[in-house]
């Protein structure tokens, strides 16, 4: 059966892509519905393949829709990485604060607090953001490669938002005398680069083998953290 791309002008076969490569079924609805396929297929390429080598054709077969609806939605491919980038960020982020205000909000026993907020935190990259720190992995790898606009909005609508996030909750508990005072900015990557310990995010993040050995290794963490810091 044959229907109409109410974007492009088109006609194309329902459950197929024109973009070649694996077929996909073509995204139901208004140019919402549509930007949010080839925001999320963008995604799904990107970090697969990386900037440099990632192409329209791929992103079009994975989306569900045509090159044509891509380039009506987004002008080019830098401005499309860089919307993908932009929402990635956020929403990762957005994940990654409620993780440091669920744990450091209200501490009441400073270790056990701060490593099950190290937990959480070491978790988070397999709970549905896997494909942004896949991209955030290929963004590191070929920094010379992508458009600074578009690094530029995923460190300050990402990394930059977490750290000051964190960096304002350990500021509390300075305050509260439960650390010694200093730069919270440096503490707060500190931590986060002790307790990254399945986090591909920051640098220094490795897979642990087990569970036990992600509990250990943030405990770890945790106990360095605060033979620099504690109070």
């Amino acid at each position: 059966m044959t229907r109409r791309d109410t974007t492009t002008g088109t006609t194309g076969t329902t459950g197929t892509s024109t973009g070649g490569g694996t077929a996909r079924t073509r995204p139901r609805g208004g140019l919402a519905d549509k930007r949010r396929a080839i925001l999320a297929g963008a995604l799904t390429v990107f970090a697969r393949d990386g900037y440099s080598r990632a192409n329209v054709d791929a992103i079009a077969a994975e989306a569900g829709v045509s090159t044509r609806t891509i380039y009506n939605h987004f002008g080019d491919k830098a401005a499309l990485f860089h919307d993908v980038i932009r929402e990635s960020a956020t929403r990762a982020a957005d994940a990654q604060i409620a993780i440091i205000d669920r744990h450091l909000r209200k501490v009441t026993d400073l270790e056990p607090d701060l490593v099950a907020f190290g937990l959480d935190w070491a978790a988070q990259s397999t709970a549905g953001h896997a494909a942004h720190f896949a991209l955030t992995r290929q963004i590191n790898a070929e920094r010379g490669h992508i458009p600074r606009p578009a690094i530029d909005a995923w460190q300050e609508l990402g990394p930059l938002r977490v750290r000051r996030a964190l960096a304002a909750r350990l500021r509390a508990l300075t305050d509260r005398g439960l650390l010694r005072d200093g730069d919270p900015d440096l503490a707060a990557v500190h931590l986060m680069k002790l307790v990254s310990v399945t986090n591909p995010s920051y640098p220094g993040g490795t897979t642990a083998p087990d569970p036990a050995g992600t509990t250990e290794a943030v405990r770890a963490g945790v106990r360095v953290f605060l033979h620099g810091y504690l109070g």
